[in-house]
């Protein structure tokens, strides 16, 4: 009798065991995909079949990211390559391209902002953002950087220094602005300068934030002489204040190591049961132009593990030429010389990593692990702070265990226009923004002049809830004996509430119970609202507040989560209701697209003279055909329907127009 294929491969131990003779004990690439044909997870290993398998053998030694991911696989495919270091490279390009759930390392909690160049626009931007994967393919990150204060110096001296674009939109259609006339922006807005002139600049600035300031002085000195000697003393003097303020931003710290000349990264961490920081100190040439921080589960591995996958993490999103000749690492690690010759590929010049034991190299790897623990310290401080509330808003709501991941919702609009919803979520009494969802309220009756923030409310609980609501009937249609569908589909999805906040009073609280109720999630949905004027908690089934004091800590994060969806949700309203009012009525109107209405504008000056225009007269507008144009006539000119009397607005237009 045949297996099932519809069961993952830990439920189905024959066709797991069938699975795993098929993989060669070979260096290689191996891909987990799950019921969906998605790929889970991405991993590389010198042998395959051993690391494999011991994703499946039962113990302690998993975390609950890698258990929640075993559960989910469905299929195991695998690359065999001649090398470790080319399992390295392909394992990096293919998490580049697919970019899996379970292939996350570092926590992407937005502690540490990144420098971001936008290559992939023909005049590139340069900011800074905490958005690290919103970007585009050619786009470029440098970081993440712990001294914040010192990227934004760094950002402010290179604007300075460089003739750069100063604003992401023009301030004018047909003119610079100020920052052309006094140097400061080369006219990006009307092209003054060429796409291959400014990515010359540009390239120059990400030498900055690349260590290479040492590289770069000598090119911009070599500029400095050619002008000179030209006589083009102008550019020369120009050129002369761009070498001079690049050795500002190098002369912020030096650090004493015996050979200045090689670049090297010193790499350490600090960690306790559930946090690991992670501080890597870039010196190049002697100097310390860059201090990268991460943050990892200390349960993902140990201190090697870590260090491990932080520094392979870390150099598949770096150009070639920033990685250093030399690596200096805390602890020994599990697969160095792999890491080293795919570095070593990469520069195209050899690369050592080295655990230093003694000396100036040691001195160096205490100072980056003393900087690691005072991360760690602060780590431990804000979440020991969020600890504490959660436990109190477990005792203050009698919840079983702690609300790891709490939602908050609320509602914004004006007099019932452009009405709007949000959805916040806390992750450990932290805001988790990657899970933020928007909604638009569909429901007829909301409109302009009407609002019905009960039933917006109970329309986006829905449409929350609906998936696990089928998922719930499904079970108990099947009447499975053990773990139910909906348990089962709570532990794929991870992204189902402890505790749900609403920011309203009775009133809202009672809509959304009752959305529960009907869709039979009730006990499964703990639910609270949080009235704005007396910070009062409201429980489902109780007529009065619980009785608090609105600075104990967990009201405290309830108010925190109640002011942040707030703010979610009246930014996003203000951006629907900006884009209704830019729109223009030619929107409206079939197969006239921005160019033509441009056309039309451009022409009539304004759509009240529009309105008066015969098709004959609209017809001579570039682009507008006869069709289009007694399309643009009609919209204007509606026919009243078969029986409805024509208004005197209506015969006094179509006599216009006939005349």
């Amino acid at each position: 009798m045949t297996s099932p294929k519809n069961l993952p491969l830990i439920q189905d131990p024959e066709r797991l065991e069938s699975c795993l003779k098929e993989i060669p004990p070979e260096p290689g690439v191996y891909l987990m995909r799950d019921g969906n044909d998605q790929i889970l997870y991405i991993g590389k290993s010198k042998k395959l079949r051993s690391r494999v398998r011991s994703y499946f053998q039962s113990g302690p030694h998993h975390t609950p990211r890698i258990t929640l991911m075993v559960r989910q696989v469905m299929e195991i495919e695998f690359i065999v390559t001649d090398t470790e270091a080319e399992a390295l490279a392909l394992e990096a390009n293919l998490v580049k391209q697919h970019q899996p759930h379970f292939n996350v390392l570092l926590k992407d909690d937005k502690k540490y902002p990144w420098l971001c160049i936008t290559w992939s626009e023909p005049y590139p931007r340069i900011f800074i953002t905490r958005k690290r994967h919103h970007g585009k393919e050619k786009d470029r990150f440098y970081g993440p950087y712990v001294d914040v204060g010192l990227l934004r110096r760094t950002l402010h001296l290179v604007k300075r220094i460089f003739p750069l674009r100063q604003r992401p939109q023009p301030l004018f259609k047909d003119r610079p602005c100020l920052n052309y006339d006094i140097g400061r922006c080369p006219g990006v807005c009307q092209k003054l300068i060429s796409s291959e002139d400014y990515h010359k600049t540009v390239q120059k600035v990400a030498m900055v934030f690349q260590g290479r300031t040492k590289e770069l002085e000598d090119i911009l000195t070599k500029q400095m002489e050619q002008a000179a000697e030209s006589l083009n003393f102008e550019v020369a003097a120009r050129i002369r204040d761009q070498i001079a303020g690049i050795k500002t931003i190098a002369a912020d710290q030096k650090v004493s190591l015996a050979d200045d000349t090689i670049s090297r990264d010193a790499i350490a961490l600090a960690a306790d049961e559930q946090h690991a920081c992670i501080q890597l100190f870039q010196v190049r040439a002697g100097r310390l132009v860059g201090r990268l921080g991460f943050i990892a589960d200390a349960q993902s591995g140990t201190c090697g593990e870590i260090l491990q996958r932080v520094l392979e993490e870390h150099f598949q999103t770096v150009d070639p030429v920033e990685i250093p000749a030399e690596i200096l690492v805390q602890y020994e690690l599990p697969e160095a010389d792999m890491l080293a010759s795919y570095l070593s590929e990469q520069k195209g010049r050899k690369v050592v990593i080295i655990t230093p034991q003694r000396q100036t190299k040691a001195e160096l790897i205490e100072m980056v692990e003393r900087n690691a623990e005072y991360e760690l310290a602060r780590t431990r401080r804000f979440a020991d702070r969020n600890t504490q509330a959660m436990q109190d808003l477990t005792e203050l709501l009698d919840l079983p265990d702690l609300p790891r991941r709490i939602e908050g919702y609320d509602i914004s609009h004006v007099q019932g226009s452009d009405a709007v919803a949000s959805q916040v979520v806390f992750i450990d009494g932290l805001p988790a923004k990657q899970h933020y969802r928007h909604y638009k309220i569909k429901n007829p009756k909301v409109t302009s002049g009407h609002s019905d923030d009960f039933a917006s409310m109970a329309e986006v609980i829905t449409r929350r809830f609906r998936k696990y609501a089928a998922m719930k009937e499904r079970g108990e249609q099947l009447r499975s004996d053990d773990n139910s569908v909906l348990d089962r589909y709570v532990t794929a999805t991870s992204d189902f509430p402890d505790l749900i906040m609403i920011d309203g009073g009775k009133g809202q609280l009672s809509a959304v119970v009752e959305v529960l109720r009907e869709m039979n999630l009730l006990e499964e949905v703990r639910v609270v609202s949080l009235a704005k004027q007396r910070e009062e908690i409201f429980l489902p089934g109780e007529s009065l507040p619980l009785t608090t004091d609105a600075e104990q800590p967990g009201v405290q994060l309830l108010r925190r989560l109640r002011d942040e969806a707030h703010r979610f949700a009246v930014s996003f309203h203000r951006q629907q209701r900006s884009d209704r009012m830019r729109r223009s009525r030619l929107d409206e109107i079939p197969g006239l697209g921005h160019h033509r209405q441009k056309q039309l504008l451009a022409t009539f000056r304004s759509i009240d003279y529009l309105r008066e225009a015969s098709p004959e007269q609209i017809v001579t507008v570039p682009g507008i055909g006869p069709r289009l144009a007694q399309q643009i006539y009609d919209y204007f000119h509606p026919k009243p329907e078969e029986g409805e009397l024509e208004t005197p607005e209506v015969a006094e237009a179509s006599d216009v127009a006939a005349s």
